[in-house]
């Protein structure tokens, strides 16, 4: 091999062998832009098991480390709904996070499931479900939905809160849609969300 030849052979072996290199020595970098596997299963979505669910109960789960509620309304819940119009902030769901499927009067795809963020708009607290009618502590116009414990802010079965309380909107609605009859998926939405 001559001179000429063994220089150019070494140029190029040279190159070739700096670009793998390079290759190896960017390919971390690149990858550590990448969520991890632990991020990615935190905002999953998560499917609710319906099928055990009765009518007037209630079940909470985590989603992206913020509680939500899944409340299987009754016939008799519903129609509580309809007679406390007049006493709520945002009666229409016009000021509350929502998507789209929900801004009507039960807030839900299906009227029989409430899914709701357990989280006060107010200061953050964890609100208790208070289903029963007029219990000695809610006084007797109380009608049956959540109570926030921390600063004495109410809502109705829709999450929706009443007038001259601290909270200023209503509980926050998640995406959320129904794989079948008995299996909600709560982060998954046929429609964009209305923020």
């Amino acid at each position: 091999m001559s001179k000429v030849g063994r220089r150019k052979f070494l140029s190029i072996a040279t190159s070739v062998t700096s670009v793998i290199g390079g290759a190896f020595a960017v390919t971390p970098f690149i990858l550590s832009f990448q969520p991890s596997k632990k991020a990615k299963a935190l905002g999953a979505s998560v499917k609710v098991d319906l099928s055990n669910l009765e009518p007037g109960s209630i079940i909470k789960i985590l989603y992206r480390g913020t509680p939500y509620y899944v409340v299987h309304r009754s016939d008799d819940m519903i129609a509580q709904l309809k007679a406390i119009n007049s006493d709520l902030r945002d009666p229409d769901s016009d000021l509350s996070i929502q998507p789209n499927f929900a801004k009507n009067e039960m807030r839900s795809m299906n009227p029989k499931y409430l899914v709701v963020e357990g989280v006060c708009t107010h200061l953050g607290c964890a609100p208790i479900e208070k289903f029963s009618i007029a219990p000695a502590d809610m006084g007797p116009d109380w009608r049956g939905g959540f109570y926030c414990p921390c600063h004495g802010s109410k809502f109705d079965l829709s999450g929706r809160v009443f007038s001259g309380v601290p909270a200023p909107s209503n509980l926050r609605i998640p995406a959320y849609r129904f794989e079948n009859e008995s299996v909600l998926v709560v982060g998954e939405s046929p429609e964009e969300m209305n923020v």
